[in-house]
């Protein structure tokens, strides 16, 4: 058996010996970088552990390294010359960049389009309601869908739509601006607010708010007071 195999399979008991188990060929993706024996450069440039730099070695010499230290050897700059690998527990550091996506997709809002509806011939108190929804749903990060449902004759007078979608982006400036203009669709004229801020800095401010009102619980209640209802 050559060198390079006694290698393979010097790490592949390794990485058993420490997981349990030996990778599939499915967990050996295009995208994962290259480790240990799939290295296939004459030098690279070494970084350590503990991230100490060693310095552009001989790739055996690193390999040596590695095995020395019971861990794998990883390209993280192939595109480097010569190529910058480091010494690493690869499995552990794995799971750690899984667990890093699997929050930041759990922490990651998308976007929602609301909707609101009026009547052509709304009444003051309905519109304010309306008005109320539509800001909470843009303080929440989402996008607002107004429209205007028009009866009978009312599709006759468009203009008035217009006037009053208008009047509900002015209304509601301060939260959002205007993503699209009123348009006709069918019986329907309809416009689009988008949020002044995004879904994941409304989500931000709100937890900051939160945290904010437990503190000051907290600090009331340690002083002896009662913290006063709003």
């Amino acid at each position: 058996m050559s060198a390079g195999g006694q290698r393979l399979r010097f790490r592949l008991r390794c990485r058993k010996r420490r997981s349990g188990r030996t990778p599939s060929a499915k967990e050996l993706r295009i995208s994962d970088p290259r480790t240990n024996e799939r290295i296939r450069v004459p030098e690279v440039r070494l970084v350590g552990p503990a991230g100490e730099q060693i310095g552009v070695v001989r790739i055996e010499a690193a390999l040596r390294l590695a095995q020395e230290a019971d861990l794998d050897l990883v390209e993280v700059a192939p595109n480097s010359k010569p190529p910058v690998v480091k010494i690493m527990d690869y499995g552990k550091f794995k799971y750690e960049a899984a667990q890093k996506a699997k929050e930041a997709r759990r922490n990651q809002a998308n976007t929602v389009l609301k909707e609101v509806r009026f009547r052509l011939k709304i009444e003051a108190h309905d519109y304010t309601t309306k008005l109320k929804r539509a800001e909470g749903f843009l303080k929440a990060g989402d996008k607002v869908k107004a429209m205007i449902l028009f009866r009978g004759r009312e599709q006759s007078r468009p203009e008035q739509g217009v006037r009053l979608l208008r009047k509900f982006a002015e209304d509601v400036a301060e939260f959002g601006s205007v993503e699209s203009n009123p348009t006709i669709d069918g019986r329907n004229m309809v416009m689009v607010i988008a949020p002044v801020k995004n879904k994941s800095e409304a989500k931000a401010e709100q937890n900051a708010a939160r945290a904010a009102t437990k503190q000051a619980a907290r600090d009331a209640k340690s002083a002896g007071q009662t913290p006063a209802a709003e």
